[in-house]
């Protein structure tokens, strides 16, 4: 019975094989790779490293986290305060906060989330479909460009 098994087995892997090579010589490129672009003259080549500086510029010493840091620190006075830290929230706080009594009611909150909700549902049917869902994503956040 195990003969029986390892004989089918190498068969398969046989016509595996052949079926394999079959394909690979069935597949013979049709078109030609374009030549070589011609290389630059020996002129041009010194031309372009004497204009190279021999020394690379030498990179700030300030870490990751030293940048941090200072993002942080906003009046940079060396040291990190709640205010710094939280300005943000406190500003979206502020927003949700309707009568200012510097605490968040369900009532407010919900506010805000119908709001939200009645924007996104532009055909007013009273739920929202994939795509009006989609319209209720935080917008992704802004990436500062590299000043390289």
């Amino acid at each position: 019975m195990v003969r029986f098994f390892a004989g089918a087995a190498a068969t398969l892997l046989f016509l595996t094989g052949a079926f394999l090579l079959w394909q690979s010589r069935a597949a013979e490129p049709t078109s030609t790779l374009p030549a070589a672009p011609a290389g630059r003259p020996a002129s041009a080549v010194r031309l372009l490293a004497a204009s190279v500086p021999s020394d690379p510029p030498e990179a700030t010493t300030a870490s990751r986290e030293e940048k941090r840091f200072s993002r942080a620190d906003r009046n940079k006075d060396g040291k990190i305060e709640s205010d710094e830290i939280f300005a943000a929230r406190h500003k979206a706080f502020a927003k949700l906060d309707a009568n200012g009594n510097g605490s968040l009611s369900f009532e407010e909150w919900a506010a805000k989330t119908i709001t939200k909700f009645q924007g996104a549902d532009a055909n007013h049917d009273g739920w929202l479909s994939d795509a009006e869902y989609a319209t209720t994503a935080p917008p992704p956040p802004k990436h500062k460009r590299c000043s390289c």
